[in-house]
């Protein structure tokens, strides 16, 4: 079972919205969690160190996540997606530009066109 992480700012749209459309996809356990104060799931250590592999959303979250969780983050691979605060939570795009991104680093395509 491969565990991913999908970080964003506020943990509010595009993480909660990856978590759940990838966790239908086999073999793939998901959480998501949030780099800034007031998140509605915070990033902890223990996230990072049950994540196999960790997508954020923005280069700026990964640089936080560089600055304040360098310890946590040997051997772990970062990938950033460059998806931009401009969705809502489920929207349509959103899911669209998801799979599009995310679905290679997966083994298999699981959009809506595979």
């Amino acid at each position: 079972m491969q565990r991913i992480l999908f970080i964003c700012s506020m943990n509010r749209w595009r993480s909660p919205t990856a978590e759940q459309i990838f966790s239908e996809h086999p073999g793939v356990e998901t959480s998501s969690a949030g780099l800034n104060h007031g998140a509605d799931n915070p990033l902890t250590p223990e996230l990072l160190e049950w994540a196999d592999l960790i997508f954020v959303m923005e280069r700026s979250h990964k640089d936080k996540l560089g600055r304040d969780f360098k310890a946590y983050l040997l051997g772990k691979r970062v990938i950033c997606l460059n998806v931009p605060d401009h969705y809502k939570f489920m929207d349509p795009a959103l899911i669209k530009l998801l799979h599009a991104k995310v679905d290679r680093f997966l083994g298999r395509a699981t959009g809506p066109s595979a």
